[in-house]
């Protein structure tokens, strides 16, 4: 059997536009993830709305109307996004209360900009993984780790995309995320044995395996884990009942802080025995192993 050389792990509570627009709950939020949910990381995401959708797009009404924030699906987005200069305040935010910010960039632009802020890792979600002048950009202008999910997104496809980092020279910065694009996804959706198969392929060619989950509950990750992801992402929000599409999916802060503590003690428990009879066993021996 190959053997996994298990890491710490590092959980990273995706904070993404759970924050309702509203900088104070984004503060909320990295304050209880830090000092409740004892998260490593927390992420927001950042999108040039603008670019990113076609005026018919922008225009039309939100598909959920019970779930936006706006007239349109655009005023929507627009209602949740954070500028580049409030980004700004909840990084030296996190770093007040000594826990990491990252970001996911849906598009160059805002991938340059949060790049300017300097954070030691920036996300491509699965839905712009192929977007490969803002993945060159960065490859060339970002010092940091990049994280890439993986959702609708082929084997083939994945490939395509650890080669270009390889050309570049930036494969061993990169993280590569299992994930599977829903919300929320069922259990036989989730395909954890993918882990298995990109840490054959990948884990020598990449800096590390993650996974990012959009599933219910917690014990997933903990297999996620166990099967060799490094890294582990959940969506987190301080009410699933929130209105907006992610909070249903996500955990609130005592699940976060059951994952974090059922991760740790995963971690310490992924060992082999030091000898064939522990200190601990010794005493039970004597008094409990059969005799002839």
């Amino acid at each position: 059997m190959q053997k996994i050389e298990y890491k710490k792990p590092i959980f990273i509570a995706e904070i993404g536009c759970n924050h309702k627009g509203n900088i104070e709950i984004a503060k909320e939020l990295i304050k209880v993830a830090k000092i409740f949910g004892n998260a490593d990381i927390v992420k927001f995401q950042k999108r040039n709305n603008k670019e990113l959708l076609t005026i018919e797009q922008f225009n039309a009404p939100h598909p959920n109307p019970q779930n936006s924030y706006g007239s349109t699906y655009g005023e929507h987005r627009e209602f949740l996004e954070f500028s580049i200069e409030e980004h700004a305040k909840l990084k030296r935010y996190c770093e007040e209360l000594e826990i990491e910010y990252s970001s996911s960039v849906w598009e160059l632009y805002s991938a340059q900009e949060i790049a300017s802020l300097k954070p030691k890792k920036i996300k491509i979600p699965s839905a712009c993984n192929n977007n490969f002048e803002m993945l060159g950009w960065l490859a060339e202008n970002f010092n940091g780790e990049i994280h890439i999910s993986t959702g609708m997104t082929t084997k083939e496809e994945i490939e395509n995309i650890v080669r270009f980092f390889e050309e570049k020279k930036r494969n061993q910065d990169i993280v590569i995320y299992n994930c599977t694009s829903g919300y929320p996804v069922p259990f036989e959706d989730i395909a954890l044995m993918d882990i298995v198969l990109l840490r054959e392929k990948y884990e020598n060619r990449v800096k590390s395996i993650g996974f990012s989950g959009h599933h219910l509950g917690i014990a997933v990750d903990i297999a996620a884990y166990t099967l060799g992801a490094e890294y582990i992402e959940r969506h987190y929000t301080l009410d699933r009942t929130w209105k907006g599409t992610d909070h249903a999916a996500s955990l609130e802060p005592m699940g976060i802080r059951k994952l974090v503590r059922d991760l740790n003690a995963t971690y310490k428990a992924l060992n082999y025995k030091e000898k064939e009879i522990l200190d601990i066993e010794e005493e039970q021996r004597k008094k409990l192993k059969y005799r002839k």
